[in-house]
């Protein structure tokens, strides 16, 4: 059964002059009043397990008049419960949905409810009105059998969508159901018997008019005892309810779970879980592909007039891993895994490699990546202290903590030197500093700097600026001379690698992400989780934050790790951040640590790095 949560709209018109006709509106100086009341439906059953701060039954509400306006709102309709809300008269839009929260991302026992009306608030009369909020998502269970579960080392689903950035893994254990946006799915079946060898069944999810929100996908999985694996459908049509049973044999066969992902010239891919039947041999694993054409996709016998390309092949701990180069864009390929005599592990699959923009790929570079433009511009509490700028007059792309540490006075934690330098007339320096007792680590980012709040001695800035390239690493020069720790603070997290007492460690690091961030330096919540974010597509940070070895500077490339997951996203925004003190938004660092920094830039040739396990 669906959650249906109706909003009944009591409107009852309170008026004080005579009473007009039935069917004509009340004039611009009546008034109504408008009494909602949030009944659940009963027939509905109840959900255990609710995201931490996310309680889908608490609805939001919005009372919308004809010009688009919030004539009202709640972020929870409790508050309003017998409560009478009084509205001119007119046309109203009712909405209401799932508060803080839209929705857009995977999880378990997290849906999201929605729905509206249109409402009509009329002179000397009640109108009465329903709104039915309904599932906006598409749940899926997944059941394992008891004699299956017995007969196995082990059994696991995946269901993902295509393109993998919303996935969720149900263990043999797990008895909740996920929820998803309403995109394509598909489910893999990997199960292990006792002899340590593994097979995996696939199935897209859905009727042939696609996923639909309020879908329930559930999927039971049973032990085939002879024969192939197989998969079973039905569909009751009128709860949307699709139950598909899985018969999942315990016999390997050829097969593996294969991920790719693809650029405008460069294909990823990488197979795991890779299984043969009797007599096939893992000997000599390797990716193939070619360029596909009607023919190789309708006959068996192409080979010959369209050979397959062997790929260079990395193969460790039972996983093979390649990228395939050089190609050509908006062009569909197939490709295959087999073993060293061409017996076919995984079938054939077809990608597309993405479409060049009429300007051609974009290669952007970091602005004033050689830190040669700087200004001045006002901070402080009366906004009269000249404070560093790493920007030209006008402009706004790197940004550093100088508003904050200038509050009372100019102390500029970031300024630009003319010595030392690599090239040109000015680099950047950065130096933690101690103002008014409090650690200010000098810091560098693409971004902008928010505000401070001086009850926390806090600050709020933004990490990010546009940018939808992909480099595969960023390159520069710095030079590190660290002193010895003096401040520690008391939410250092446990993996941190510095002491008291111990020399400072400096940080430079990149990601590409889908969307920039918003970081308050007192709040732990807002910091990024880059291995965990869905939103961070690659990653990179220098390996030693240690002091740099003798006068000058020291080169570094930073290589970007994509993931797996992402690969084949497009990035909204680049980070870059540099300081002086790796842990200084813990208020942990060494007062006097200076980095130099100089001559950045973004590399483009070459094959990028892959993020494992991400």
């Amino acid at each position: 059964m669906k959650y249906l949560y109706n909003i009944l709209l009591i409107l009852s018109t309170v008026f004080f002059f005579s009473c007009q006709e039935n069917d004509e509106l009340a004039g611009d100086n009546e008034i109504g009043y408008l009494r909602l009341t949030v009944a659940n439906d009963a027939s509905t059953t109840t959900r255990a397990d609710i995201p931490e701060n996310y309680n889908p039954e608490q609805i939001a509400v919005q009372i919308i008049d004809s010009d688009g306006s919030v004539v009202e709102e709640t972020d929870d309709f409790s508050e309003w419960k017998d409560r009478q809300i009084e509205v001119p008269a007119g046309n109203y839009t009712i909405k209401a949905s799932s508060a803080n929260w839209d929705g857009g991302a995977a999880g378990f026992d997290a849906p999201y409810y929605t729905g509206s009306t249109e409402v009509k608030v009329l002179g000397s009369q009640e109108v009465n009105a329903t709104v039915t909020c309904t599932l906006a998502n598409v749940k899926v269970t997944v059941n394992y059998d008891d004699e299956l579960l017995a007969k196995v080392k082990s059994v696991a689903t995946v269901v993902r969508s295509e393109d993998r950035i919303y996935q969720q893994n149900f263990s043999s254990t797990e008895k909740r159901s996920a929820y998803y946006p309403v995109t394509a799915l598909v489910a893999e079946v990997t199960v292990i018997n006792n002899d340590g060898e593994s097979n995996t069944l696939s199935q897209e999810l859905g009727s042939d008019t696609g996923v639909q929100a309020r879908d329930h996908f559930i999927l039971n999985i049973h032990a085939q005892e002879t024969g192939p694996s197989n998969i079973n459908v039905t569909v009751d049509p009128t709860t949307h309810e699709y139950s598909y049973t899985f018969n999942v044999s315990t016999v390997p066969t050829n097969g593996a779970t294969v991920i790719a992902g693809a650029w405008d010239n460069i294909i990823y891919l990488k197979a795991e879980n890779i299984t043969a039947g009797s007599g096939v041999s893992l000997d000599d694993l390797k990716f193939q592909y070619r360029v596909a054409s009607a023919q190789t996709k309708a006959e068996t016998d192409s080979d010959t007039q369209n050979p397959w390309i062997d790929v260079e092949t990395t193969v460790k701990d039972g996983i093979c891993t390649a990228f395939i180069t050089n190609l050509t864009a908006a062009t569909e390929y197939q490709y295959r895994l087999v073993n060293g005599v061409e017996e076919e592990i995984q079938a054939p699959r077809t990608i597309v490699t993405e479409t060049v923009p009429e300007s051609g790929v974009p290669q952007e570079q970091l602005q004033n990546a050689s830190f040669e433009q700087w200004s001045t511009v006002k901070a402080g509490l009366t906004g009269t202290v000249n404070t560093a700028f790493p920007n030209a007059a006008g402009d706004s792309y790197w940004d550093t903590s100088n508003k904050g540490a200038n509050s009372i006075s100019r102390n500029d934690p970031t300024s630009s030197v003319t010595e030392p330098v690599v090239d040109g007339t000015y680099a950047a320096k950065l130096e933690s500093k101690s103002i008014y007792g409090v650690l200010a680590a000098a810091s560098l980012y693409t971004g902008t700097f928010g505000a401070v709040d001086f009850s926390s001695f806090g600050a709020t800035l933004t990490f990010g600026q546009s940018f939808s390239s992909r480099p595969i690493a960023l390159q520069g020069y710095y030079k590190y001379i660290p002193k010895n720790v003096d401040t520690v603070g008391d939410n250092l997290p446990e993996d941190a690698t510095v002491s008291s007492g111990q020399p400072d460690q400096c940080s430079i690091y990149i990601a590409l992400a889908k969307k920039s961030y918003e970081i308050n330096n007192k709040d732990e919540d807002t910091f990024i989780n880059f291995e965990e974010d869905e939103n961070i597509i690659a990653y990179g940070a220098l390996p030693s934050g240690a002091a740099t070895s003798g006068e000058g500077y020291t080169q570094f490339t930073i290589p970007l790790q994509y993931k797996e997951s992402q690969f084949g996203a497009t990035p909204t925004h680049i980070i870059v951040v540099c300081s002086a003190s790796k842990y200084g938004d813990y208020m942990t660092g060494g007062v006097g640590s200076t980095l130099y920094v100089d001559d950045f830039s973004l590399i483009y040739d070459g094959t990028p790095a892959i993020w494992e396990n991400k």
